[in-house]
């Protein structure tokens, strides 16, 4: 049976790469690298500066791979389960252009457990024993930029999605909301008095953007830096916490 490797490299900084997870790349025989589009290439390009910085001497192989839209025309869940199939059979097709490689690599952005779909693609592909190398998650790089603790004393607090806060609308039993996945600042969705928020954008990497402070006065900043930096780049990745003040 083949070996399939998730290894999570945290946000885009090859220094966010763990020593378990450098391992991990160099005993590969293979490292596949997913291709998005033109629009998304700088994805691609910052896969394989990990991959140069973990490597060198190395013989793992690396292969690009073209991977699947997602048809966002219909229902969401269907959708993505749909995605999900045809993201499968890609990796399942790329794997088999190499019979010759037994242990396979996936370098997964943040880590593999927190909002990312790797692990339940790769269940659809029985017959790849699957491993896990955990990485930083966007979580631990935002509250790190900012130098603030995710909780409260004591406190709880909740990690969701751009959809589920514009569905459902502040979580019940917390003050403190992190926020992922989320296309449409949805953050616009709430009543800002009294939340405080911090927001980042490519974390870990030169481009780096920070902003914090009272929603109410920094939501504009954050709608306009945000698009601006969309278009230079192509593409954003960006996560928030929000706390409501006691």
């Amino acid at each position: 049976m083949r070996e399939l490797l998730l290894i999570g490299i945290g946000t885009g900084n090859p220094e966010h790469v763990t020593l378990a997870g450098v391992r991990a790349m160099r005993t590969a025989d293979l490292i596949l690298i997913p291709r998005k589009g033109p629009d998304k290439a700088d994805l691609a390009d910052l896969r394989h500066q990990i991959c140069a910085s973990a490597l060198e001497g190395a013989a793992t192989r690396i292969v690009e791979f073209d991977l699947p839209v997602r048809d966002a025309s219909g229902d969401y869940r269907t959708g993505v389960d749909a995605w999900h199939d045809a993201i499968a059979a890609a990796w399942g097709a790329a794997i088999e252009q190499h019979p010759e490689a037994r242990t396979v690599a996936l370098l997964i952005w943040g880590d593999p457990s927190l909002y990312d779909s790797s692990l339940r693609i790769a269940a659809r592909i029985p017959e790849l024993r699957v491993k896990v190398i955990p990485g930083i998650t966007a979580l631990q790089a935002l509250t790190a930029a900012h130098a603030i603790a995710v909780n409260e004393i004591g406190a709880p607090f909740i990690v969701t999605t751009g959809r589920q806060l514009r569905g459902q609308g502040w979580p019940a039993g917390v003050d403190t909301v992190a926020v992922m996945l989320d296309g449409s600042c949805s953050f616009q969705a709430l009543d800002p008095e009294g939340i405080d928020i911090w927001w980042g954008a490519y974390l870990g990497m030169a481009e780096e953007m920070l902003i914090s402070g009272p929603l109410a006065e920094r939501s504009a900043q954050i709608l306009s830096e945000r698009t601006e930096a969309r278009a230079n780049h192509g593409w954003i990745m960006d996560i928030y916490l929000l706390r409501r003040r006691r």
